[in-house]
């Protein structure tokens, strides 16, 4: 990703700089707000910038048009120092209907910019919002700086003389909007219109439309000066290196990928669509030069149990789901741990319970990870925490599955799998080595199925067709070294304990858990899973206006790093901050019973804010 410099220029000569700006785009879901944020956002990174997003979609696939449950949203936060978050407050919010400014104004500050569609607020639109006057004229808005534009009507206006119909013409208005912002900060209409050219390749009339209304939007804003003058937010500095936008569930993709060419294994999707996993199964569909196959399952249970399959065969292995998905697959999870055979199951979070808030954020598996399989089947279990580390992780995840022959579960969420951010592109010697365990040839005919590595426990793995390592698996007890069945009632505990003991002693394999800011002191903030942006952010601002509070995030959860409990000990008090009702606090506080969890819950399908977790964090400080 190169920077390229704003073309064409704001005309007028005095452009506010400014550190950061969160933009939001909402209409909808046919508005094309997300493809309008995404252009945004990837302009903004080829200007250097740092960026973070947060896509938020409604959970219908085709709710009423102007409905207040249709509203689509995308938030980007620009910056030119450190962004961890798509930020609290918006600066600018493009509200293309009544729905959307209804569903969003809480999340504007007074005296920030609104613009508005005027021709989308008739009193039809009105209505669907549960407005009784309309916004625009009641002096409810006062206190903002409201742009209003008939931005409908100007686009269709644009391209008037094309021949298109109706629902082409208005299908452009969300570029009349994109070239309004990227006037307001300075932005080049450069990328998009490229974009736009081998998007609609084929369709030439579409490319011309599309960029005759970016053009007009960009146009008008600067003739009409919309504001005293024109934003920029100067290049961020970042460690040297190629860069990429990249969204969590791409980043996980490419991970695998990743992790099966540097293990020398073809790489096996069994999967079901589920959202918001779904785009990790369309992401890998397009890389079979690579040696990915991709099995589209029936259901979740064929989709794990494809894996399983794939993997006794000698694939690294993996299936995706979310929550609903991930307890059908439960028990082909106990059938994988029992095998010990490597695979991993990807779990990208969501609302719950059942069919609950698909397109939502939460961190309400952790106990279903940990605990939903019937008897003692303990498998390893990751949790990514940005959408760029979701590469690493699901490399990582792999790396332990194939080197411990056991389950791994990764762990991500609605908010990382569908935000973006930058990621440092790494390549292929930059990354630790895999080995798989395979068999070695020499050991043909005295070889045992259950023999283990002393250290790691971990078995050795043998493909089917392999002369002299002919041995059987199941769902049944096994013998501890042959595999056979076996109903020993004291083979059963010794397997069960060694099944358990394995993963414990993958500690030895992860690396120890660092502490952010103080390192010792009143105030510990843990966190885990996609959490990490905002209390990383709000944990840094409590130490630079002079408290002193440590921060830890786990991403390695079962087995936890060694020195969790020495960390826990540095510290008067300990604030667990998570997306459910208190999972994680449950989970430590049985593992390490010496010390007092406190909560701190957020349980409304988004992620925390900077100041409500500020606002926390002081409360506790000041409390006996």
């Amino acid at each position: 990703m190169a920077v390229e410099e704003a073309n064409p220029t704001p005309t007028k000569a005095n452009v506010d700089t400014l550190e950061s700006a969160v933009i939001r785009f909402v209409g909808d879901s046919g508005d094309g707000m997300q493809l309008t944020g995404v252009q945004f956002t990837e302009t903004s990174a080829l200007l250097g910038n740092d960026v973070s997003t947060f896509p938020n979609y409604p959970a219908e696939i085709r709710a009423p048009q102007g409905s207040l449950y249709g509203v689509s949203g995308f938030q980007v936060h620009i910056g030119h120092g450190e962004i961890s978050t798509p930020g609290d407050d918006v600066d600018v919010l493009v509200a293309m209907n009544p729905a959307a400014l209804k569903t969003n104004l809480e999340s504007v500050p007074a005296g920030k910019t609104i613009i508005v569609d005027t021709d989308s607020f008739t009193k039809k639109n009105l209505a669907k919002a549960e407005y009784e006057t309309n916004p625009l004229e009641d002096g409810s808005l006062d206190n903002y700086k409201v742009i209003q534009v008939a931005i409908t009507s100007l686009a269709r206006t644009a391209i008037l003389d094309m021949g298109l119909d109706n629902k082409a013409m208005n299908r452009s208005k969300n570029m009349f909007a994109l070239g309004m912002v990227f006037w307001m900060f300075s932005r080049p209409l450069t990328h998009t219109e490229e974009f736009l050219k081998k998007k609609f390749a084929k369709k030439p009339k579409i490319v011309e439309s599309n960029i005759r209304v970016l053009r007009a939007g960009y146009n008008y804003a600067d003739t009409l000066e919309l504001l005293p003058s024109p934003h920029t937010v100067l290049p961020a500095k970042m460690t040297p290196g190629e860069y990429k936008i990249v969204m969590g569930n791409a980043a996980t993709a490419w991970g695998f990928i990743a992790a099966a060419e540097k293990a020398g294994l073809e790489l096996f999707l069994g999967s079901y669509p589920i959202t918001p996993a779904s785009d990790i199964l369309h992401e890998l569909s397009k890389h079979e030069y690579f040696g990915v196959k991709t099995f589209q399952a029936e259901d979740e249970i064929a989709g794990i149990c494809s894996a399983i399959g794939a993997s006794f065969a000698g694939d690294l292995a993996i299936t995706t789901t979310s929550g609903p998905g991930l307890a059908l697959k439960g028990e082909a999870i106990g059938l994988a741990t029992i095998t010990e055979l490597p695979i991993v199951i990807v779990d990208v979070q969501r609302g719950g319970p059942s069919t609950g808030l698909p397109t939502k954020t939460e961190q309400s598996d952790l106990l279903q990870v940990l605990f939903g399989r019937n008897g003692d089947s303990p498998v390893i279990v990751v949790a990514a925490s940005t959408p760029a580390n979701c590469f690493d992780f699901a490399y990582r995840a792999a790396k332990l599955a194939l080197e411990h022959m056991t389950p791994v579960i990764l762990m991500t969420d609605g908010y990382i799998a569908n935000g973006s951010e930058p990621w440092r592109i790494e390549t292929m010697d930059q990354l630790p080595d895999i080995k798989p365990r395979f068999v070695k040839p020499e050991e043909a005919g005295n070889w045992m199925p259950y023999q283990r590595d002393k250290e790691s426990l971990a078995r050795e793995w043998a493909i089917p067709g392999m002369p002299g390592f002919e041995h059987r698996v199941g769902g049944l007890e096994k013998d501890q070294l042959t595999g056979n069945v076996s109903y020993v009632p004291a083979n059963h505990e010794e397997m069960t304990k060694i099944r358990a003991e394995k993963i414990k002693r993958v500690e030895n394999y992860i690396p120890e858990l660092e502490v952010e800011g103080a390192q010792s002191g009143d105030l510990l903030v843990v966190g885990w899973g996609g959490t990490y942006g905002s209390l990383h952010t709000a944990v840094n601002y409590m130490n630079e206006t002079g408290d002193k509070v440590g921060y830890v995030h786990f991403n390695y959860i079962n087995p936890m790093p060694k020195n969790t409990a020495e960390v826990f000990s540095r510290f008067k008090k300990i604030v667990v901050c998570e997306l459910n009702l208190g999972q994680m606090a449950f989970v430590l506080q049985g593992r390490y019973p010496g010390h007092t969890f406190l909560k701190y819950n957020k349980i409304q399908g988004l992620p925390f804010t900077i100041m409500e977790l500020v606002q926390k964090f002081n409360q506790l400080l000041k409390a006996e």
